[in-house]
């Protein structure tokens, strides 16, 4: 999949059924990805949780939340942080934005998405992962529309399959992937 060895932002959207997808994803991604990892999943407002502090301890690669005009690093995993939306920049930083809900989650998904299309165009790859709403179909819409690469979790094998199935439905998914081979692609070193 010669789009995967082009794309240098790597985003992960999910809601309900996606935590474990993601910790198990996380202890995958080879230190020589060669890309920016994003994870966007909806957590609890005002909720007190030590996601990143799991995370990074079972990465291969540096691992933080994001913050407000960090600079977007390769071969780095960024957890969008609880209460905001996060932005990718033209000057190569995250911005965090405090705008109302999107889908009744902030960080949402679809704001995400559609920035990072706007920005990396066909060097971006978004997966969209279990879900108990639409948030995110339409942001991976724009990103298949910009020349993106655009994959969805096989909606049978999906917790909640709401999210990847609105994104079939709305023509956004290019690929519907088994978590298997999402895990074989992000493996993949070009």
């Amino acid at each position: 999949m010669q789009r995967w060895c082009n794309s240098d932002m790597l985003l992960l959207g999910g809601s309900a059924g996606s935590f474990k997808l993601f910790f198990q994803i996380v202890k995958k991604i080879p230190p020589t990805i060669n890309k920016t990892v994003l994870i966007i999943m909806h957590r609890k407002r005002n909720f007190f949780s030590e996601i990143e502090k799991l995370f990074a301890e079972h990465s291969r690669i540096r691992l933080k939340e994001v913050c407000d005009k960090d600079g977007i690093q390769i071969n780095a995993i960024y957890i969008a942080p609880a209460n905001y939306h996060t932005l990718i920049e033209k000057n190569g930083q995250f911005g965090l934005d405090v705008s109302e809900a999107v889908w009744y989650s902030k960080p949402s998904i679809d704001v995400t998405f559609e920035s990072a299309a706007d920005i990396y165009r066909e060097r971006c790859t978004a997966i969209l992962f279990s879900g108990a709403n639409q948030d995110g179909a339409e942001g991976l819409l724009k990103i298949r529309n910009n020349g993106g690469l655009a994959i969805v979790q096989d909606p049978n094998e999906a917790e909640m399959a709401e999210m990847p199935q609105s994104a079939i439905n709305n023509k956004a998914a290019e690929f519907i992937l088994t978590t298997d081979q999402i895990i074989e692609l992000i493996k993949h070193n070009c």
